[in-house]
């Protein structure tokens, strides 16, 4: 490949995103490529790793390696010589003989080069990949993937309660040639296979497992949800909007049309009985104004948690956003054979303070988020094992101190005692 490209010729790694299936990829820059610090470590990893790299900055292979190719020919030609005149068919016919070594040569070069081509194709797609892992998780890198995200080149979830939520690229592992790329859903955290096959050959570790957490907390201020769908004051949604927004416009007014029909029809004719003793309305009431109630007595929710906004946190989880199968509009028994399974996975407590593990742990055992020791408590401890330590040495002094006016008094006593017994000794 030459050095320089003209204008006209576009870059490997430029015609490399531009394949067909390579549309979630974005284009590192050679910048990032150069630096070798944000190399470390793929050498081992893929095989032919210089010429590879070569190969993505549109570099011309280096002189060494042209020098060697030279010497290797070079060889090839005198072995092929000195076989010739062991067998002493030159003799006879010297212009053949020299035309089929001169072939056979040929014919080894081009079969080496071109197979030295393909390996050197494969480890620069392997390392483009891997290098690609990288830099999306790099500042100019992550901006480029958020323009692509709001442009929806990853598509959205398939789910019907996510509302058309964009998806991100996620791969299962870091490890090349294990698993393809997947998209990650923010809105019910779940990943989901892509709906094209074209997709289905590139590998998840060109993407790596960091890159959506690491999205989401770039940018909190992001609202994943679509426009109809973000979450209201209240907590509850409008069932019409919901359906208008996954429709497409043909089927909204479609649906529309035939809601009409069905509001005329029902006013010729006759509506249905009441249920003795049953008040829909009346449950719907009371389901509303519980829900309601309940949301008021929450406590103060914050505002993050783990670095990622709470309207972010799985908006499209929790109550009243998980799926019910139903036969002809009567609930499926969930000890059925064929009854929903796995609900948990589609679970979402109200408080979102029941999700902030890191702070109930530490409330509850100490230390602070970063897993560091707790130093006020260890000061306040450290305080009052040296007030005890004072408190035990004061009273040490002061049962010296009794000791020592205890044995004076008694002297003093002895003393007394004595000079008493000496004058009544004197007088008689």
């Amino acid at each position: 490949m030459s050095a320089t490209s003209s204008a006209g010729v576009d870059s490997w790694i430029s015609t490399f995103c531009s394949l067909m299936g390579h549309e979630y990829f974005a284009e590192v820059s050679e910048d990032f490529i150069e630096d070798d610090f944000n190399l470390t470590g793929l050498q081992a990893q893929v095989p032919m790793y210089k010429e590879a790299l070569e190969m993505i900055l549109d570099v011309e292979p280096s002189e060494t390696g042209s020098e060697l190719s030279e010497e290797e020919e070079e060889e090839e030609e005198q072995d092929e010589e000195e076989d010739e005149g062991l067998l002493g068919e030159e003799l006879d016919q010297p212009a053949e003989g020299a035309a089929e070594g001169n072939g056979a040569v040929a014919n080894r070069r081009r079969g080496r080069s071109s197979s030295d081509t393909s390996v050197i194709e494969s480890s620069a797609e392997l390392l483009y990949g891997l290098i690609h892992a990288r830099y999306i998780t790099s500042r100019p890198g992550i901006q480029q993937m958020m323009e692509k995200y709001e442009m929806a080149h990853f598509g959205y979830c398939p789910r019907v309660y996510c509302h058309g939520t964009k998806v991100l690229p996620v791969g299962r592992t870091d490890t090349p040639g294990q698993e393809t790329v997947k998209l990650f859903c923010p809105s019910c955290l779940d990943i989901y296979t892509p709906p094209n096959s074209r997709f289905q050959a590139v590998d998840g570790a060109f993407f790596g497992t960091t890159f959506p957490g690491l999205f989401l907390m770039t940018f909190p201020d992001l609202d994943i949800a679509p426009a109809k769908k973000r979450s209201r004051d209240n907590g509850v949604t409008n069932e019409r909007e919901e359906t208008e927004s996954v429709l497409s416009p043909n089927e909204a007014a479609a649906q529309q049309q035939l809601g009409a029909a069905s509001r005329s029809s029902s006013l010729t004719l006759p509506s249905a009985p009441p249920i003795p003793g049953v008040n829909t309305q009346s449950a719907k009431d009371e389901r509303r104004a519980a829900e309601a109630a309940a949301l008021a007595a929450l406590p103060p929710q914050p505002a993050s948690i783990n670095g990622v906004a709470t309207q972010n946190l799985a908006p499209g989880l929790g109550r009243g956003k998980i799926y019910e199968p139903k036969i002809y509009g009567f609930r499926v028994s969930e000890r059925a054979k064929g009854g929903p399974r796995m609900r948990w996975l589609r679970s979402k407590p109200l408080d979102i303070n029941e999700l902030d593990e890191a702070r109930l742990y530490h409330e509850k055992y100490g230390g602070n988020v970063d897993g560091d020791p707790d130093e006020e408590a260890d000061e306040e401890e450290g305080d009052e094992e040296d007030e005890e330590e004072q408190e035990h040495d004061g009273d040490q002094i002061m049962q010296s101190a009794d000791k020592a006016t205890s044995t004076k008094r008694k002297s003093k006593n002895a003393r007394s005692s004595r000079g008493g017994a000496a004058v009544a000794a004197g007088g008689g």
